[in-house]
């Protein structure tokens, strides 16, 4: 955020400082002729402001409105100060009374024609759309409407069997019913029946 707003400020002031010594050095030797060169200058640096927040905007930088902003009262207040240095220097040797002036209207002037194209700019470019995005939106498939409805089987798919179910778990082998506690003493009564010495127990009919 710092490196974008600070290079985009000094940039302007720089070109914004030029700009205006140029014009100020083509009124001594064209008094009379300065609109036509006035416009064209202007023309550039709204175009530069424009084009370079318009490639600010298609790219997505980070808090490009801010950065402008920022860059735009930059690039006022030091192209008052640069101008000021290079009319001294190039042109008529201005001294510092000519700094207040350049620092108020100046300025001010230099820093709309920064910020009011660079907002344009940024929202020309935020609308472009980049080739990868276009090239992206055009590779996703169209769903089907068979797809939509919820019908059909989707294409492209391997329809797979059904899992088989599991198998039953194996029978318990049938477990022998168990004498009932009645017959198991009578068993015990007639084997425990008193017999004479000598004889075997008479059968009992049946």
């Amino acid at each position: 955020m710092l490196g974008a707003w600070l290079t985009r400020g000094l940039v302007m002031a720089v070109v914004h400082a030029a700009a205006m010594t140029l014009l100020a050095k083509w009124s001594v030797f064209h008094p009379t002729g300065q609109t036509l060169f006035t416009s064209l200058t202007i023309a550039v640096l709204v175009g530069l402001a424009a084009l370079w927040s318009a490639i600010d905007g298609w790219r997505g930088l980070r808090d490009r409105g801010r950065a402008w902003f920022i860059a735009s009262l930059v690039a006022g207040v030091g192209s008052g100060i640069l101008y000021v240095i290079g009319r001294a220097i190039f042109v008529d040797q201005t001294g510092v009374s000519e700094l207040r002036a350049a620092l108020t209207g100046g300025a001010a002037f230099s820093a709309l024609l920064v910020l009011v194209p660079a907002g344009l700019g940024l929202f020309v470019g935020g609308r472009i759309r980049r080739p990868a995005e276009d090239a992206d939106a055009d590779s996703e498939p169209e769903p089907d409407d068979e797809d939509e409805d919820g019908a059909g089987s989707r294409s492209g798919e391997l329809e797979l069997p059904p899992s088989p179910t599991p198998r039953a778990e194996k029978e318990k082998p049938a477990e022998k019913p168990k004498p009932s506690p009645v017959s198991r003493q009578a068993a015990n009564r007639a084997r425990r029946r008193p017999t004479v010495a000598g004889r075997s127990p008479a059968p009992r009919n049946r």
